[in-house]
Parts: C-alpha cells; structure tokens; sequence
C-alpha cells in the first residue's frame, strides 16, 4: 500500500455550506504514494469532501489533518505546502495559449510536456479551442509538472473519451508512484478503482463503505445498483 506516512487523515470531519452540513463525520486516509477514490451519486458530499481538504471550507466539526499543514490552514498554505487541486470542469485560462496556461504554474513546461507530449503540437492555440481532453491535460500536466505532495482531482474525465481518461488517470498513477498522495472523485467506478489503492463510498454525506481498490472492484457492480444511481 505505499508509505505508511498519511498526507490525509480526517477524524469525524463534518462540513458544509453556511450552517448546513453536506458530510458528516467523515474518517478518511489518505498516505503518500497512495491513490484513495471517493465514489458516490449526485449530491453525496464528494466535492465538498475535496474542498474541505484543500483548506477552503472550514470544519464545522471534526478535524482534516492535511500536509501537516495544522487542522485549520487555509488553502493558500496547503498549495505552498505542495497541494495540487485539479477543480471540476476545466482548470485553465480559455483567453491564454497552451504555452501561456503552462508558464503560469509553478513547474516546468518541459515537464507537463514529458507526460503529454500530444501537447506539444497545440501550445500555440487558445486553451478554449482545444478538445475537452486537451484542456484536462494541460490542466493536470500544469499541476503534476511541480511534483505535488498531494493531489485532488474533481471528476477529473467528466464528458472524456475512453482513451483520454485513461491517459489521465494513468498519469495520476504515475505520480503516487512517485511519493504524491491522491485524492480522486470518479465517475468511471471501474477504472477509477483499477488504479486505486483505497475507496471510500459516500452516501448523503457519510461513508457508508470503504476498503482496498482491489475489495470495492470486485463488488463494482453492486455498488453501482446501491450507491450510485441515485440518493434514495
């Protein structure tokens, strides 16, 4: 299972927006090397999960131990503290070019480069007229070119084809190989929990399963029918 250093680890975290809770009493871990999935339908805290880690929302109650970054810091601590996040939809400059969108991270272009190199080709363009794959790339390639100590990554192949995602989800691989700790929301169950070593099944706001990669793909099918085809 990698490091057995935690760059996550939540006790009895609750969280939400104004004085409602959309997670509650979350137990979650997440060590460096480690690739941990967060699965769930619509509106069962996922990204609400994601932005309490990354130090934008606040704990109601509970405590989100991050980069041992202290339980209450804020986003802008933990992304100097080496957190990449990687929002839903699309995380770049439509009006800028690859390159422009490239040189505003803090890594290497050369380095997104090495692990998109289809990119190359496009760095000239406006970031709004590449393809939907195309932009994720440039986005994730932005984030891993700085050698993130942790990574969240929202619906990272929403509306992808089958070949980009995985592109995409093995680059994420790659690099938990390499040391970083990865935070992953999914909706491709299986191939999200192919290069997973942990997953955490959310249902309104709580986890109501977890276990290896290996434990939850092997019931995919059930989860599906139980936990993600709706809230009821």
């Amino acid at each position: 299972m990698g490091s057995t250093t935690l760059a996550v680890q939540t006790r009895g975290l609750t969280a939400g927006y104004g004085s409602t809770p959309a997670v509650h009493d979350l137990d979650l871990e997440v060590a460096e090397g480690e690739i941990a999935v967060l699965l769930g339908a619509n509106g069962a805290g996922k990204t609400t999960t994601l932005l309490a880690l990354a130090g934008e929302l606040r704990p109601m109650r509970g405590t989100a131990d991050v980069l041992d970054c202290g339980r209450r810091s804020r986003l802008d601590r933990r992304a100097r503290s080496g957190l990449g996040y990687l929002t839903e939809g699309r995380c770049v400059f439509m009006g800028l070019t690859g390159w422009e969108n490239l040189k505003l991270g803090r890594g290497k272009p050369a380095r997104a480069l090495e692990l998109f190199p289809e990119l190359e080709p496009h760095l000239g363009k406006r970031a709004g007229l590449l393809s939907g794959g195309q932009q994720q790339m440039l986005a994730l390639g932005r984030i891993l070119a700085t050698e993130p100590r942790l990574v969240l990554a929202d619906e990272l192949s929403l509306g992808l084809a089958p070949l980009v995602v995985q592109r995409l989800l093995g680059a994420l691989r790659a690099a938990a190989d390499r040391g970083a700790a990865v935070v992953l929301v999914e909706q491709h169950v299986r191939h999200a929990l192919a290069i997973a070593d942990r997953g955490y099944v959310l249902r309104r706001g709580r986890v109501a399963l977890s276990g290896t990669g290996a434990e939850l793909a092997a019931d995919a099918d059930s989860i599906g029918r139980q936990y993600l085809t709706g809230e009821a």
